[in-house]
């Protein structure tokens, strides 16, 4: 069984991250730019919330808000599920399941 670790020594483990006071839009040009659904939100080299694609479309265009004026940390979660580096594949996969993780 493949592990994150193994995943992310083939894959690399940069990662483009966005800061909580920074703008929704430039949050979605940093994901357009680099061709990415999703940032993590760091704060203090500690990660605090994730920004998707699917929260800008729930949480801005449909209610009506400007992403120019919009901070990252007005739409970003909070709360969301983390794992360990030597956990397999299988058990990544299925806590996605469990949290909806889309």
């Amino acid at each position: 069984m493949n592990t994150v670790r193994q995943l992310l020594q083939l894959k690399g483990d940069f990662t483009w991250t966005i800061c909580p006071d920074d703008t929704v839009l430039e949050a979605l040009r940093l994901m357009s730019e680099k061709d990415v659904g999703a940032l993590p939100v760091m704060e203090n080299e500690k990660m605090v919330g994730v920004i998707s694609e699917r929260d800008y479309a729930r949480k801005i265009i449909l209610r009506g808000k400007a992403s120019k004026e919009t901070l990252v940390k007005e739409i970003m979660i909070k709360d969301f599920p983390c794992i360990h580096p030597d956990q397999t594949v299988e058990e990544c996969m299925e806590l996605m399941t469990r949290c909806r993780v889309r």
